[in-house]
């Protein structure tokens, strides 16, 4: 059985408290390098020892450089790991999570671990922990052999009597655990979670954890009775048939009702405008809109949150086989709304404007979708941000804003006024186009489409393009593989609101 992490608030010092290994921060000042808040007790037992040390290791204390010294008998534990966190007027929870999450990975096997980080304050505290369990995250299930993560992690806290300290620890446990799941759900093969088997999987997480988040499928069959025709549409190539999900959440006297969308296109070859082989290579991660949401639901209901939430989520594989929808073929979105695919590749949009228009009808107070959406957004963006696009600046912002807050990056991009003019006159044969003819603002297109579906109500759209799966080396609290990126952003959404 591997072991189980537990993570244990404790007020102490770092050079007292004895675990198989203790982390603390490195700063600059003018001064020269001095720990960090937390680490001081490891300043007073080497005293002036400290500075020529690190000298001789070369360490600068830029940003998540690490050293890791045998203490000698020093310190209480054996083993000293040093992270820098740059600048000691710039260290802010952002950097913290960053550090804890690479402190995680420099300390892969070790049975027990302390962290004497900054930690005096709440959203300081819940950066600890998130970084170091989400830095810490491995996708293992296919490997023979399981890697250990420690039985115990000590996250040393002047303040750690404190409720508000408490709270922040049990929230950050509840989101990086979210965001695992989203991780693992994302990392899975596509072979192995096709829409019946992810929509499957979600009705059994949610009996796991005895969750009160209510869970409905919606099958083939169904869906071809309702007129989810862009559901249909893109996954009838498939053998594998698509599904809808359908979550809620409902609380006692709920402050706001919000309603969450996911792009869950488990595989994406492409359809008819099949993709090169090399740009298939990741598209089992072409659902993480869908896990996001999934995974976020899932918290928000078990942190309590006064928020109402209802989830949609279309899952389809976008297959070739002779019943594969063609270029220039028509679908009727649920709704009614007419559009031309004249790209089989720009699925996902087709997915979520179903999924929208359903959202719709219960008339929440907003509405935000997550999806992996367009490679534009990539060019524009870089894959470590995520671009946030809608029709209502001061959302927009909130978004942002909580974004910030959960460590997660997403930059505004406007829908320009000429994007809905082509989405609503391109096509010659149905109400919209469902894909830009022009070389240019791809991203943008397609959230003006999308826009189409909301009904004209304030509505966010995330386009996770990006930053959804790192093909690169892990960074701070940023794995390799899947990213589980927008869950906390969600969350602190849904926190903000209430």
């Amino acid at each position: 059985m591997p072991r189980v992490t537990t993570y244990t608030l404790r007020k102490g010092a770092a050079d007292k408290t004895k675990t198989d290994a203790v982390v603390v921060g490195v700063v600059r000042t003018a001064k020269g390098l001095v720990p960090a808040p937390g680490g001081e007790g490891v300043a007073n037992a080497y005293g002036r020892k400290l500075a020529p040390l690190l000298s001789t290791l070369g360490f600068t204390g830029a940003a998540y450089e690490t050293a890791v010294v045998p203490t000698s008998g020093a310190l209480a534990s054996p083993l000293l790991v040093l992270v820098g966190l740059g600048d000691a007027d710039a260290v802010t929870p952002s950097v913290v999570r960053r550090a804890a999450g690479v402190a995680s990975r420099t300390l892969a096997n070790a049975a027990s671990v302390t962290l004497a980080l900054p930690a005096g304050e709440p959203d300081l505290v819940r950066a600890v922990v998130e970084g170091y369990q989400l830095g810490g995250y491995t996708f293992a299930t296919y490997k023979t052999a399981k890697p250990e993560r420690p039985g115990e992690v000590v996250v040393l806290s002047d303040a750690a009597r404190i409720d508000a300290v408490k709270t922040a620890l049990a929230t950050a446990q509840t989101v990086a655990t979210a965001t695992n799941l989203a991780r693992d759900w994302v990392n899975t093969p596509a072979g192995d979670l096709t829409p019946p088997v992810f929509a499957d999987q979600v009705v059994a997480e949610g009996k796991r954890r005895k969750s009160k988040v209510k869970v409905e499928v919606v099958a083939e069959k169904e869906l071809e009775a309702r007129g989810f025709g862009g559901i249909i549409g893109v996954g009838q190539g498939s053998d594998a048939p698509p599904r809808l999900v359908v979550m809620t959440y409902q609380p006692k006297n709920p402050v706001a009702r919000i309603a969450l969308v996911g792009k869950g296109i488990t595989f994406d070859s492409g359809g008819l405008n099949v993709k090169p082989a090399a740009g298939m290579k990741t598209m089992k991660s072409d659902m993480g809109g869908a896990a996001a949401v999934v995974a976020a639901t899932y918290a928000i209901a078990e942190l309590g949150l006064p928020v109402a939430v209802t989830t949609y989520v279309p899952m389809a594989e976008n297959m070739i086989s002779g019943r594969s929808t063609r270029p220039g073929d028509v679908l009727t979105m649920y709704g009614g709304t007419t559009v031309e695919v004249l790209n089989p590749d720009a699925e996902g949009r087709l997915v979520l404007a179903d999924a929208l228009v359903l959202a719709g009808e219960k008339d929440p107070d907003l509405i935000v979708d997550v999806a992996t959406l367009t490679g534009a957004c990539v060019m524009a963006l870089g894959d470590r941000v995520g671009g946030v696009l809608g029709n209502d600046d001061d959302l927009v912002a909130q978004v942002r804003a909580a974004g910030d807050r959960a460590g997660e990056a997403f930059w505004h991009l406007p829908i320009s006024e000429e994007m809905p003019v082509k989405v609503r006159t391109y096509s010659q044969v149905a109400d919209l186009m469902q894909h830009n003819v022009d070389t240019f603002g791809g991203a943008l297109y397609a959230a003006a489409f999308l826009q189409e579906f909301v009904g004209g109500r304030r509505w966010a759209h995330l386009d996770i393009a990006g930053p959804s799966y790192n093909e690169r080396g892990a960074w701070g609290h940023v794995p390799a593989g899947a990213t589980g990126v927008s869950v906390g952003t969600l969350v602190e959404l849904a926190a903000d609101l209430a």
